[in-house]
């Protein structure tokens, strides 16, 4: 049995005691380049899909908008992205990730990318590959089907 406190091996325990082991692993890599774990998942998520508003990357980084519109001010204060008004929408600003975000982004994924594998350097190739499907598997069954 592992370190982690267990439940009878209760599905959703096990997860959320990996992902709040993988976060605290995280954030100290994050710590370097004064990012928090919500800020950086924010960061790769507007540079991923550029023109979203408050509210849908509160959504994405399931935070409330208030919450969500606090970090943004700080991401923006750093000059890591920028709000522009929407085109159709007076009320709603779109999200964008600036130059000095990218480029921090793309220092930060080097670090995070070296702690995920030094996570999972005890499994093997195939283990990676079927553990990264499940997950993938999961995260889709839990979205609800609105067809």
């Amino acid at each position: 049995m592992g370190k982690y406190l267990n439940t009878d091996g209760a599905l959703a325990f096990l997860v959320r005691s990996a992902w709040l082991g993988m976060r605290a692993a995280i954030g100290t890599e994050l710590e370097e380049f004064g990012l928090s774990t919500p800020q950086y998942a924010t960061l790769m998520i507007v540079q991923d899909h550029p023109g979203l508003s408050n509210a849908d990357i509160a959504r994405k980084v399931s935070s409330s908008r208030q919450s969500a519109n606090e970090m943004l001010s700080g991401l923006e204060r750093n000059g890591l992205i920028q709000r522009l008004p929407h085109p159709g929408d007076r009320r709603t600003q779109q999200i964008q990730i600036t130059e000095a975000g990218r480029a921090l982004l793309e220092r930060a994924r080097i670090a995070v990318t070296r702690r995920e594998a030094e996570l999972e350097s005890g499994l093997d190739e195939q283990q990676r590959a079927a553990f990264r499907a499940w997950l993938e598997g999961i995260a889709e069954a839990c979205v609800p089907d609105d067809g």
